[in-house]
């Protein structure tokens, strides 16, 4: 667990925040070896165990959703698995948790450190709106939210359709600028990091912070368009106690 990457952005002290990499874990190949997805037919004892490493390392309880690709936004329960691809808690010691291997984990706070929230963004849920419900569960003015945007696909690795770009626009124009034209007539390259920024930015919010690296290219990290049978990370936000 010593291999993790720590947020750096301008969050409140008792803001805490972290995103696993592969390794410290016990699962084996292709899953090797901090997998934390029980849904990739890894071994599940595995899980388990890496799950415990986590918990333990930073003492907190995190709380796993059933990632689905939609807008669902839970207040965060360590006591049970809902199906949802966001959650929130002003409970200090509980961690807001989003699992990926390619989309886009985006984590909140308020700027008072009262509460704090998780979203798991793919192009779906992102173009259908989860981020910006989750910032409705931060029950904050947008100047006072501040967002860190995790390890995701990166824009020269994320090829997609013409319906992709055009479900972002319809909604807001402005997101043609994060899609430009690949080498394959017909298909884009898409920016997931620029297009929530500007989704965001449409909201009124403009402290987000993050972005840059892709999972695809940097072997730290799972990736389910790099190796489509693989495991997942998790990128975490919680209250000090």
């Amino acid at each position: 667990m010593n291999d993790r990457l720590i947020p750096d952005w301008p969050a409140p002290a008792r803001v805490k925040a972290c995103v696993t990499t592969r390794s410290g874990g016990v699962s084996l190949a292709p899953y090797d070896s901090l997998n934390l997805g029980d849904h990739v037919e890894d071994n599940l004892q595995a899980v388990l165990e890496n799950r415990r490493r986590l918990t333990d390392a930073f003492a907190i309880q995190p709380a796993w959703l059933r990632q689905v690709h939609g807008v669902s936004v839970v207040e965060a329960d360590p006591s049970r698995t809902v199906e949802a691809d966001g959650s929130w808690t002003s409970t200090p010691g509980i961690a807001c948790t989003s699992m990926t291997a390619d989309c886009l984990p985006a984590l909140f706070c308020n700027r008072a450190g009262t509460r704090v929230a998780a979203a798991h963004a793919g192009w779906r849920g992102l173009a259908a709106g989860v981020l910006e419900a989750t910032v409705e569960r931060l029950d904050a003015r947008p100047e006072d939210v501040l967002v860190w945007l995790g390890p995701a696909i990166g824009p020269q690795a994320f090829e997609v359709g013409p319906e992709v770009r055009e479900a972002f626009m319809r909604q807001l124009p402005a997101t043609a600028e994060a899609f430009v034209p690949s080498r394959n007539p017909g298909k884009f390259m898409a920016d997931i990091y620029q297009l929530a920024r500007l989704r965001l930015a449409a909201r009124g919010i403009t402290e987000v912070y993050g972005g840059g690296l892709c999972t695809v290219t940097d072997p730290r990290f799972f990736s389910y368009r790099r190796n489509s049978r693989t495991g997942r990370f998790a990128s975490l936000i919680w209250l000090d106690r």
